[in-house]
């Protein structure tokens, strides 16, 4: 104390982005703040609580405190842990191909088909095996979209046929051949135990045991759906969360071009 006043010393914080050295950013660059999320099979208690400490320990973070603790059930609770990571990753070193091109407006999409392939652009689409959600495919395929991004069947170039949700994959195939198919889009919304990615492996699957993976552009979309995925389990593309009709139908009609369809 110094004058009747206290005399404070400065902290500086790191501001400095170091792409080499990406950490995550909670209160101030490069600090590592994390929280992670997760339920356990055991009451609400301080016992249990100390195990969700341990387990963000375990996990590589530092200084983990629990900040919230609910009763789920008897013997169910679920936690949210705060900590920071020691860890980084080199931005500078990744390299994966993305969708970075524009999305086209619908009205663009039509002229480019009326363009470059000259006749309507058939699409169909369904959330197919066991999954009977709607939600991700009808916000591509139905008329009035989501988020307000009209969906393709409004396009006036593409001919879109939504077949819904539980679609074998074997019916899904047999009606793109009936209808001539140029494009699949397969939504996957279940993905407890990958089941996802086990339905969407199968589809590859059964089209190349038919020679037909070559006849169509295909697509997947989901909530866990990323673009390396999707080429890894050998889709055209990958659509996830954020992304919209315009999007797909970008894709899918340049693609069909690039592959002289």
């Amino acid at each position: 104390m110094s004058g009747g006043l206290y005399s404070l010393e400065k902290k500086e914080f790191d501001k400095t982005l170091q792409l080499k050295s990406v950490k995550p950013y909670g209160d101030t660059m490069n600090d590592g703040k994390v929280q992670v999320s997760f339920t356990l099979p055991l009451e609400d208690s301080e016992r249990s609580t100390e195990a969700a400490r341990l387990l963000g320990e375990k996990m590589g973070l530092t200084s983990p405190d629990v900040v919230c603790h609910k009763k789920l059930d008897k013997d169910f609770t679920f936690y949210i842990v705060y900590g920071s990571l020691n860890c980084s990753v080199d931005y500078t070193s990744i390299n994966i191909k993305t969708q970075d091109a524009s999305a086209m407006t619908m009205a663009e999409t039509d002229e480019y088909i009326r363009t470059n392939i000259k006749r309507k652009v058939i699409i169909v689409g369904a959330s197919t095996g066991t999954d009977a959600h709607t939600v991700g495919i009808d916000a591509i395929m139905n008329m009035k979209g989501y988020a307000g991004h009209y969906g393709i069947e409004r396009y006036a170039m593409i001919e879109a046929y939504n077949l819904g949700s539980q679609v074998e994959n074997e019916d899904f195939i047999k009606k793109a051949l009936e209808l001539n198919a140029d494009v699949l889009l397969v939504s996957q919304t279940v993905t407890q135990k990958d089941v996802h990615i086990k339905n969407l492996t199968n589809l590859v699957e059964l089209l190349e045991a038919e020679n037909l993976r070559d006849k169509f552009v295909l697509i997947c979309g989901g909530a866990r759906i990323t673009q390396r995925l999707a080429k890894e389990l050998g889709y055209d593309a990958g659509f996830g969360p954020g992304k919209f009709a315009d999007d797909v139908a970008t894709f899918a009609v340049t693609e069909m071009v690039n592959r002289h369809f």
